[in-house]
């Protein structure tokens, strides 16, 4: 069980860790979307919210205080859902259902972030193949 939750763990954050990069590398255009979506200070939080998914996603993925990497995780998702995804704001049909699956999406996933945080609190470095164990 110890190799199925190493690969869970990396599975859950391989697009948290491909998407952390891409805020980095490909940070204007994303600036431009974010200010586009009417996100706050989209220069500063971008390349903040990139640092936040890599560390996050290491920390699961690696074990090494991964209940902290996870909270990062929700910490990033919550905000993105509602100042990204605010399916609410957006009149096109079309655009409104992407945005909606989106907003949606995030949601889920902040959940499942928050239902890790719990696990690595409560099971510590029990779940076997951790780096370290939970911070908290």
């Amino acid at each position: 069980m110890d190799v199925i939750a190493l690969i869970g763990r990396i599975l859950f954050v391989i697009m948290f860790l491909n998407s952390g990069v891409k805020h980095l590398r490909q940070r204007e255009g994303l600036v431009a979307y974010a200010r586009s979506a009417g996100g706050p200070a989209p220069e500063l939080m971008v390349p903040l919210t990139g640092v936040m998914l890599l560390a996050g996603g290491a920390l699961v993925a690696l074990g090494l205080w991964p209940d902290l990497g996870a909270l990062l995780l929700v910490a990033f998702l919550l905000p993105t859902a509602y100042y990204m995804h605010g399916f609410w704001r957006v009149e096109d049909p079309q655009m409104r259902t992407m945005q909606e699956t989106h907003f949606w999406k995030n949601v889920s996933l902040a959940g499942a972030s928050l239902l890790l945080f719990a696990l690595f609190v409560e099971c510590g470095d029990q779940l076997g193949l951790m780096a370290g164990g939970p911070l908290f």
